[in-house]
């Protein structure tokens, strides 16, 4: 495996702290469907990507394709960007928090 993968595999790792079936749960509540760009008016780009963090999650790391890491590099650079952007007030219920929670991230977990 490349030194770039396993920089990939390291960050997204740090980035994504649900695991897979806390990530499913977190999915199907109204408030992870509510939050994000939606393209078209259907599914937000961040609740897609949660459900293909699920996949890549579930998938072997050396069954992963290059669409996968692809994947987490753009996962693991959403999370930083949108980590910067934390709220002053009320974290817990925000948007901010809901949106980082689609893409894996749940910023309240220890």
């Amino acid at each position: 495996m490349s030194e770039d993968r396993e920089t990939t595999w390291k960050d997204f790792g740090e980035a994504v702290n649900m695991t897979a079936s806390e990530l499913e749960r977190w999915l199907k509540t109204d408030e992870a469907k509510e939050v994000g760009q939606k393209d078209g008016g259907g599914e937000s780009t961040g609740h897609e990507s949660g459900r293909r963090i699920v996949t890549i999650l579930k998938t072997k790391k050396a069954d992963l394709t290059d669409g996968d890491w692809d994947h987490m590099v753009k996962v693991v650079g959403y999370v930083k960007r949108h980590s910067a952007q934390k709220p002053k007030n009320d974290v817990e219920h925000s948007r901010w928090r809901y949106s980082l929670m689609n893409w894996g991230n749940d910023p309240l977990k220890k």
